[in-house]
């Protein structure tokens, strides 16, 4: 990321909403839509892109297409204070999870984790737990998600698999 200060306008706002819509809008249709050439806004997307404004464009998936048929959400509660590099370096080593933060409240971290099915679920959360420095947690399953558009609804890699080809965990 270029560490210079970058201007963000209107124009940009309307170009980064049409590609968090459709990031395969061509900038032709984009650029229809905004008022610019198609050059312009190739332009202004190599700009934001340089500045770290867009991180990157990905393809949205429905999650059990990938394999992923459970999810849930885990609180982290460690003992003293576990700090979010650590936490980091933990998360990494678990490709079921999609997504991590460290939060406010009681809970130390919370965890996003995608499972192939509740037994798979049952074995990541076994090897979360493990780690010396995890106190407990509490797991929350999803049943359903209310808004299927959003990101947190769909998957960004399939199930993984152990170096033979085959799924984790499996018998």
């Amino acid at each position: 990321m270029n560490s210079r200060a970058a201007s963000f306008d209107d124009l940009d706002r309307k170009i980064v909403t049409a590609l968090m819509a459709n990031a395969r809008t061509s900038f032709a249709e984009i650029g229809a839509a905004v008022g610019l050439s198609s050059t312009a806004v190739k332009r202004r997307v190599d700009r934001l892109r340089e500045t770290g404004v867009i991180t990157g464009f990905t393809a949205t998936v429905r999650p059990s297409a990938l394999g992923w048929r459970t999810e849930a959400y885990v609180e982290v509660y460690c003992e003293g204070a576990a700090p979010p590099r650590r936490l980091a370096e933990v998360v990494r080593n678990h490709p079921e999870i999609a997504a991590a933060m460290t939060v406010t409240g009681g809970a130390d971290a919370l965890l996003h984790v995608r499972a192939r099915d509740v037994e798979h679920f049952e074995e990541v959360l076994e090897r979360i737990r493990a780690e010396p420095f995890i106190r407990k947690t509490i797991s929350v399953m999803v049943l359903s998600h209310l808004l299927p558009e959003s990101p947190e609804a769909g998957a960004t890699q399939a199930a993984p698999e152990s170096a033979s080809g085959k799924p984790f965990f499996t018998q």
